[in-house]
């Protein structure tokens, strides 16, 4: 008995429909890999080509979108796919761009940040030059004069000769310098361009006296001196009670620094008067004017370092009239004792006034260093 295998018409169609799509597909294939050939070099094309290829097989009516004309190498920018493919690219290279402009703008910004901080180069003061106060509405009053030291004495005491005699022994190898009113600020210039809060304080340590104490631990340091500079803002956010914030500050320092005898606190002259800018021209440099300020012990703190201080201040002011005479006002001392108390050589030195501008005070930094280096060497 012989089987025979009974085949419709509709079986061979189905099979035959199958048969031609596959060759199709492999003479399709083939034929769109020799046109690809011809760009090789368009790699990102023949991405997104394929995935269109794929598409334009699996949903309907997709190829009728993507076979339009197109340029030889280039998807159409009409076609909705293509904007469908292309978007993601065009927003990352968009984002790309966005970001490498960021940080180009960043960086531009920290380079400039960086130049705007970079410190001037350190000139040391000259001597032999001439030097003129100039013209100032605030007299520079005083009650005792010891070998050319002006001193208005507003204490109890009576000043000799041997209180003002500068004999002093003093550790001259530390220095600190720090500022009970840290906010004291000056006249805004065009160099040091800033808003004051107040009479004249900024809590920016780049325009108040701290920035001026900077110049004085620069200027210090370049004639071998070790400098503390504590920048602490001891008046904010109150004034009151600034000299109790400052002397466990420095009484803190001092404990774990016993070989600094040298102290200085360095302040702004508190004349509430803006047109008060007492300068000396020294040279070609415009500089704010220097007031010593020394405590005794006329109040209730037992002080019994101030008349060495007093002889510190004398020394320092004997040398500065010297050199560049007018750099200092006379010599004020006080009942107060301003924790003077804690060293053999601690001071006050108000750096000019509301009237004098930052750049003013900056360039008095660079004499009086020469000055101390001068009359303690």
């Amino acid at each position: 008995m012989i089987n025979m295998a009974v085949i419709s018409l509709k079986d061979i169609a189905k099979y035959l429909i199958k048969f031609i799509i596959f060759i199709a597909i492999i003479i399709g294939t083939f034929t769109y890999a020799s046109k690809l050939k011809n760009n090789a070099g368009q790699i990102e094309i023949l991405q997104k080509n394929t995935f269109l290829s794929c598409l334009n097989v699996t949903i309907p009516g997709a190829a009728s979108i993507n076979n339009e004309k197109k340029e030889k190498t280039f998807i159409n920018i009409e076609s909705p796919l293509k904007l469908a493919l292309g978007i993601e690219l065009e927003m990352m290279s968009f984002l790309s761009n966005e970001e490498e402009n960021k940080n180009i703008a960043n960086s531009n910004n920290t380079k400039e940040e960086t130049k705007n901080e970079q410190e001037e180069p350190l000139e040391q003061a000259k001597t032999g030059l001439k030097t003129e106060v100039q013209s100032s509405n605030v007299p520079n009053k005083y009650t005792v004069q010891y070998n050319g030291v002006k001193i208005k004495n507003e204490t109890k005491y009576k000043l000799t000769k041997e209180i003002l005699t500068p004999n002093i022994n003093i550790k001259t190898e530390n220095i600190l310098i720090f500022h009970t009113h840290a906010s004291e600020s000056y006249t805004s210039s065009e160099k040091y361009k800033y808003k004051p809060t107040g009479n004249f304080r900024t809590t920016d340590k780049n325009y108040s006296v701290i920035r001026v104490g900077r110049e004085l631990d620069k200027q210090l340091k370049s004639y071998g001196y070790k400098v503390t500079h504590n920048e602490t803002l001891h008046d904010y956010p109150s004034y009151s009670g600034s000299y109790d914030n400052s002397l466990k500050t420095v009484s803190n320092i001092l404990e774990k620094n016993k070989d600094t005898d040298i102290v200085i606190d360095i302040h702004r002259d508190a004349i509430a008067d803006s047109k008060y800018a007492p300068t000396v021209k020294i040279g070609d440099d415009y500089a704010a004017q220097l007031m010593f300020v020394i405590g005794s012990d006329g109040g209730s703190t037992k002080h019994e370092n101030w008349q060495e201080n007093l002889k510190f201040a004398v020394k320092i002011q004997e040398k500065a009239n010297e050199l560049y005479p007018g750099l200092f006002k006379p010599i004020i001392l006080r009942n107060s004792s301003y924790n003077q108390e804690l060293a053999k050589a601690a001071v006050i030195i108000e750096v000019g006034a509301t009237g004098n501008t930052l750049d003013q005070s900056i360039t008095s930094m660079k004499y009086l260093a020469k000055v101390i280096d001068e009359a303690i060497k």
